[in-house]
């Protein structure tokens, strides 16, 4: 079981910047793949972003590529997500979520963590 804690929402205005994090334990963070998604009101969920076990390989939606960043620091267990030039439509609960690294299915998810951007 791993269990994962988000932390960094918030109010923001457009053109603002956020860092999210996300706390992993209960197992070996290093053996999972990591990744950020969000819920917009009304929306499915949507993949944001994604970092292999090693943070050698990273993925990321059309809309948010060269805003966002993730990273991991495998010694602390945790990942992030920097967010830069927010606008409205980025506005979402954000949920970091881990799967086995190879796996196909996002298996653990955090509770989630609001961004609202005020334009």
């Amino acid at each position: 079981q791993v269990q994962l804690v988000e932390s960094g929402g918030g109010l923001v205005q457009a053109g603002g910047s956020l860092r999210l994090s996300c706390a992993a334990s209960g197992r070996t963070f290093s053996n999972y793949d990591m990744g950020w998604f969000r819920q917009a009101p009304g929306k499915e969920r949507e993949f944001v972003a994604a970092i292999s076990w090693s943070g050698g390989s990273t993925y990321y939606a059309e809309s948010v590529k060269g805003r966002f960043t993730i990273s991991r620091d495998n010694a602390k267990n945790t990942v992030y997500l920097q967010m830069n030039s927010l606008n409205a439509e980025d506005t979402a609960v954000y949920y970091c979520a881990a799967k086995y690294s190879g796996s196909i299915n996002w298996r653990y998810w955090g509770q989630g963590t609001q961004v609202t951007v005020s334009s």
